[in-house]
């Protein structure tokens, strides 16, 4: 099924951001080769099987934001293990400036391979 195809390829990507930076879905999508599918990546990280590890909690909104509502479960979730991580996060907003994840070509190309 091509959605699990498109799925996998997020999967992939995500698990390369390293701990204690962040990516945008947006990002992620054009870094899985899916520009423009931001929502599929949202979509896709509500899919993960049980059995493998995604760090979903490192993917955000474009705005550094968090997608859940403040106080929410999710949100409260997300913002710990962002914060076990040391990445801070205010107001349900992480500040992209100072946390993004920025790979260099060479950096994807690697991971990706390994």
């Amino acid at each position: 099924m091509v959605q699990n195809t498109y799925y996998n390829q997020i999967w992939q990507t995500v698990c390369v951001i390293p701990k204690g930076k962040v990516a945008s879905y947006g990002q992620i999508a054009d870094l899985a080769g899916l520009p423009g599918r931001a929502r599929l990546v949202g979509k896709s990280l509500g899919f993960v099987p049980k059995d493998m590890f995604v760090p979903w909690y490192r993917v955000l909104r474009s705005t550094g934001q968090l997608a859940f509502p403040i106080g929410s479960e999710q949100a409260l979730l997300q913002a710990g293990l962002l914060q076990e991580e040391n990445v801070p996060v205010i107001a349900n907003r992480v500040k992209l400036a100072t946390f993004q994840w920025q790979p260099t070509l060479d950096e994807m190309l690697w991971q990706l391979n390994s």
